[in-house]
């Protein structure tokens, strides 16, 4: 039976705006947000304290798996507690210590399933090796024996066990290689062929695959350059993890060069990817790169984006009036669960303070807080591994991608569109909309009955800079999808179905600051799409949201084909950042023909008027954006064919 107490009062220190003067946190803000939540969470553990019974939804693996993985979650928190700052933290080390020797306990019959019986347990096994292994110190050397060996025979059952080729081969390596420090069972083979998948996952510059298909997201940095950085730590005179040093280093420092310009001035991380609850573990790769100075950030940039995340989330209802974190984004919200999603499933969040398993005299934590790219100046950056190019604006704090090459799908596949990867664009201060079928920032041919296009599958066609232009193409079938309902869980994918094929349909953002030029040149509509009308969708936005910007759509008919149909999409119904959500679309009013279409995209704060009015064509064919800055659209057309 849980204990369930009047919730702990959260007291925070007073702002600090001469050391932080962006965000005004400290360490000791963070250290009283860990403890706020390691005790809120504690309310509810069993007396043993091995499992936490979290209120709210289950997962698909059921409440053994739940309440593991909410003690796994928590743990790795305390442990980063426990790492900064032992003196002041025993507290943490006498709870914790008696729920691992309660969860392992054989003879407990409320003990945890082991990663040999459930494959959940794969997961948080790594979590419990990790904070461990950094507080080996004050709590694992002062484990009974007996505990130790239980704990030691419950990692055991990992070896051997077939782990997915995604970062998954994370939760091996740590596992075996905490064995292996402790006197414990392990395998070479099973450390090297995860290692060896790590390798072939590499997409260059910085940047990994979570799995074979073009799946990028907060994983890259969460998992692929959180773990490999902890093994320094775990087990630096392993001779595999020193002759990795370097390599992984490198790639952390390159990957960060791209992640600090997806954090908008608000604070918020690229809304963008699957398990987007997690929250403020987008934090994590920023004090990946200060553990042991592999990256090319100063600490007080780091620091910066690291606070301005959590602030963004904190400020925003992401704690329960009980103290636990929700599914959501901002407060809670049930439509952002899945399949693997439960009660404790947000507490991996903890990866985002791992910050404070560095001292408080770490010149993370002293140095004063510096602004981030968007905060200085606009920004434009191409990153190449995703498709992605990057604008951002000082003058609004938002940053924006247009995507042409992610998809968590492989070229020719014919599914439906995810709607946290396939979208053509994704922001720091829009949340996409949940559903498959949508006019998200889309160009979609839409059917007599209703139903809209597909583009999952598209070939990349290009990437550059034209004189400070951003561009980006890909080129489609569009295609209708009649979704399988037994089509398996969600794990990011789009869904399968049967699938109707549509038009040919090429796609090109133009972009600069706010405003992006999209263009579309249909083929074969005549034989695939004899009765559909395009439409082209703008950024879905909540006008009354906590981050209210504006998003506009306007056709552009001197470009070729008229789009002579407009109107707003609008969903009356709660979404993870308001309540009315609502995106603006252009399209034909009769069927759509062979032929080029434009339209002007924008998203932004209170100067996005003037971008927009700033905007125009010239006599040479040519689009100018509203500072004067100019592209040829004859010359982009002709690269792409």
């Amino acid at each position: 039976m849980t204990h369930r107490a009047a919730p702990p009062a959260l007291v925070l220190p007073p702002l600090d705006r001469k050391l932080s003067p962006l965000t005004g946190l400290t360490r000791d803000h963070w250290c009283a947000y860990a403890d706020h939540m390691l005790r809120s969470a504690h309310r509810f553990a069993t007396p043993d304290h091995a499992n936490l019974y979290l209120p709210g939804a289950s997962s698909a693996y059921g409440p053994r798996s739940d309440s593991l993985e909410a003690f796994a979650r928590t743990f790795l928190l305390a442990s980063f507690r426990l790492a900064g700052d032992p003196d002041g933290t025993g507290w943490l080390a006498d709870w914790y210590a008696a729920g691992l020797d309660a969860g392992t306990n054989p003879a407990n019959p409320d003990r945890w399933p082991t990663p040999g019986e459930l494959g959940q347990a794969k997961v948080e096994a790594a979590s419990l090796a990790v904070g461990l292994a950094l507080t080996r110190d004050v709590l694992w050397d002062k484990l009974p024996q007996r505990v130790q060996e239980q704990l030691v025979a419950w990692f055991e059952t990992v070896i051997g066990e077939e782990y997915p080729p995604i970062n998954w081969v994370w939760f091996q390596i740590v596992v075996e290689m905490f064995l292996a420090s402790v006197g414990g069972r392990y395998s070479d083979a099973d450390i090297d062929a995860g290692l060896a998948t790590h390798d072939a996952l590499y997409r260059g510059h910085g940047w990994f695959a979570d799995g074979p298909e073009r799946a990028y997201d907060h994983y890259v940095g969460w998992a692929f350059h959180v773990y490999p950085q902890l093994l320094q730590l775990m087990a630096p005179q392993d001779p595999r993890v020193r002759a990795r040093r370097d390599l992984d280093g490198g790639r952390l420092a390159d990957f960060l060069a791209d992640a600090i310009h997806l954090v908008g001035g608000n604070g918020a991380p690229l809304i963008q990817g699957r398990s987007l609850i997690y929250r403020f573990a987008a934090a994590a790769p920023f004090w990946s790169g200060q553990l042991l100075g592999q990256t090319r950030l100063s600490p007080g940039v780091s620091r910066r984006a690291a606070s301005g995340i959590l602030s963004y989330f904190m400020e925003r209802d992401a704690l329960t009036p009980d103290g636990l974190l929700s599914i959501g984004w901002h407060g809670e919200f049930p439509g952002m669960k899945q399949s693997y999603s439960g009660s404790g499933s947000p507490y991996w969040a903890a990866k985002g303070m791992m910050g404070l398993a560095l001292p408080a005299d770490h010149p993370v934590w002293t140095a004063v807080e510096e602004p981030l790219p968007v905060e200085a100046a606009d920004t434009r950056r191409l990153i190449a591994a995703p498709g992605w190019q990057v604008n951002g604006t000082v003058a609004d704090g938002v940053v924006r991608v247009r995507n042409h090459g992610t998809d968590h799908a492989n070229p020719g596949s014919t599914v439906a569109d995810s709607p946290l990867y396939a979208r053509l664009g994704y922001s720091t201060h829009t949340f996409p909309d949940l559903a498959p079928e949508s006019l998200d920032n889309a160009v979609v041919l839409q059917s007599g009955s209703g139903q809209l296009t597909h583009r999952t599958g598209f070939t990349v066609l290009a990437q550059a800079d034209l004189d400070g232009v951003l561009l980006g193409a890909s080129r489609f079938t569009a295609h209708w999808i009649s979704v399988d309902p037994n089509a398996g869980p969600d794990h990011g994918s789009g869904t399968a179905g049967v699938a109707v094929a549509g038009p040919q349909a090429t796609v090109v953002s133009l972009t600069r600051g706010a405003v992006e030029l999209r263009l579309v040149r249909l083929r074969g509509t005549a034989a695939a799409g004899a009765d559909s009308r395009l439409r082209i969708g703008g950024w879905p936005v909540d006008q009354d949201g906590a981050d209210s910007v504006s998003s506009r759509i306007l056709a552009a008919p001197c470009a070729g084909g008229p789009l002579d149909d407009a109107g707003t999409w609008v969903r009356e119904a709660a979404h993870p950042m308001g309540e009315r959500l609502t995106i603006p679309w252009v399209g034909t009013a009769g069927a759509a023909r062979d032929g080029d279409y434009a339209a002007v995209v924008g998203l932004g704060g209170a100067g996005l008027e003037r971008e927009l009015a700033g905007a125009r064509w010239s006599d040479g064919g040519s689009f100018v954006f509203a500072d004067g800055t100019a592209v040829d659209l004859a010359a982009v057309w002709a690269r792409l064919e």
